[in-house]
């Protein structure tokens, strides 16, 4: 029986983006574009990826974007190397869309702090690409992103973008050896200490894995951060 809302989506394209790590762009089938299907900046989705069953992938797109964008590491997880080796014109079945995501209209007027790592970057990438156009609206838009090492890095060819509009971001890798790397080292949360103390009103907004959110979460509390002020997209 098919699930309520469900649609079959259509690859458009595919791209590197970092270390084993691949972008998929996405249609719905027999769509020119996807604004028929609303959600929040950073929901995620339920993919079911035939008979390598099912996962959740958090949406990298913008609602205001024409495509799905879906961010997939090559894991060990069924489902998650099933569409990582997919190609233009195959298809999977989207079964939901899950997660609270951001409320970014309700941070208007606020210094927005977002912090990922990882494939983490995923839900932040959506917020961001919705944020950017009014950046107006908001205070100091500040990017905190955290990888293993150089080659983790995803989104490369728009950091420059993201810059020219006044966006401030601070990278740190946790596994330098090996690579040339003037930036700093360890963790992303390691970075909320040089930043939060020069704004005035910021609010933090969390992706990656539940442990780094949670050692997020316990820093920023131990900076005086009020709960309030610390969102995840789930």
């Amino acid at each position: 029986m098919e699930e309520k809302g469900s649609r079959t989506l259509v690859i458009r394209r595919v791209h590197e983006e970092a270390r084993d790590i691949r972008a998929f762009d996405v249609l719905p089938e027999g769509a020119s574009d996807c604004h028929e299907m609303p959600f929040t900046p950073g929901q995620v989705a339920l993919l079911d990826v035939g008979e390598a069953g099912r996962a959740y992938f958090a949406i990298a797109s913008a609602p205001e974007d024409d495509e799905l964008e879906f961010l997939v590491k090559l894991s060990n997880d069924p489902a998650s190397k099933a569409l990582y080796g997919m190609k233009p014109g195959d298809s999977v079945r989207l079964a939901e869309i899950a997660g609270h995501g951001f409320d970014l209209t309700a941070q208007e007027g606020r210094d927005l702090v977002f912090v990922a790592m990882g494939t983490g970057v995923a839900p932040l990438r959506s917020a961001l690409r919705s944020v950017l156009p009014r950046a107006e609206r908001f205070g100091q838009i500040v990017v905190l992103y955290g990888a293993r090492t150089p080659e983790d890095f995803c989104y490369r060819d728009e950091v420059e973008g993201w810059k020219s509009v006044g966006v401030e971001l601070r990278q740190v890798i946790s596994r330098p050896d090996g690579y040339e790397w003037s930036g700093q080292t360890g963790y992303v949360q390691s970075l909320l200490d040089n930043v939060l103390p020069s704004l005035s009103d910021p609010v933090a907004l969390v992706c990656g894995s539940r442990e780094m959110i949670e050692q997020t979460r316990d820093r920023l509390h131990e900076m005086g951060f009020a709960p309030e002020r610390i969102l995840t997209n789930y």
